[in-house]
């Protein structure tokens, strides 16, 4: 299942990437997306979101030399590569959250953490809960919304 929602984000990436090709003056992360040597990266990024990405292998991927990569995507996407990265695994670790009944320890296998500890200190710096207490609000949520649609006449 995980491998799907990446090939789709990644399928996503290319799409939005040929769309910004027609629009002009792409700016922010679209402009990563629309220069070919940064959605190379951001590709990378989206498929492996597990892997122990350095920026020296993302400019690999892209073409150009650590600092030159650096550089280009920082001023393009308006955040450093791997503060885009740690944005990226939190999302995908929300929505294996969201959807999935994986352990902890599985989700921070999944989107590159060495432990569920590492995973969670991360999680909790960008969502301000626990991964466990999002879980629970969002299934919460979601149960509520189900019960007040359940096609019950008011």
């Amino acid at each position: 299942m995980t491998v799907a929602y990446t090939l789709v984000d990644a399928l996503l990436v290319y799409m939005l990437r040929a769309w910004l090709r027609e629009s002009d003056g792409a700016s922010g992360w679209s402009a990563a997306l629309a220069d070919p040597a940064t959605a190379q990266a951001l590709a990378a990024m989206h498929t492996e979101p597990a892997y122990l990405w350095a920026i020296e292998r993302l400019g690999a991927v892209a073409g150009l030399s650590r600092a030159a990569f650096a550089r280009r995507f920082t001023a393009l996407a308006g955040e450093a590569p791997l503060t885009y990265l740690t944005r990226w695994r939190m999302t995908v670790a929300a929505r294996l959250l969201r959807d999935t009944d994986q352990t902890l320890a599985q989700i921070a296998k999944d989107v590159g953490y060495g432990s569920a500890f590492a995973f969670a200190k991360a999680f909790r710096r960008e969502y301000a809960t626990t991964p466990g207490g999002f879980r629970t609000s969002i299934r919460t949520g979601a149960e509520r919304s189900a019960s007040d649609h359940s096609g019950r006449p008011e």
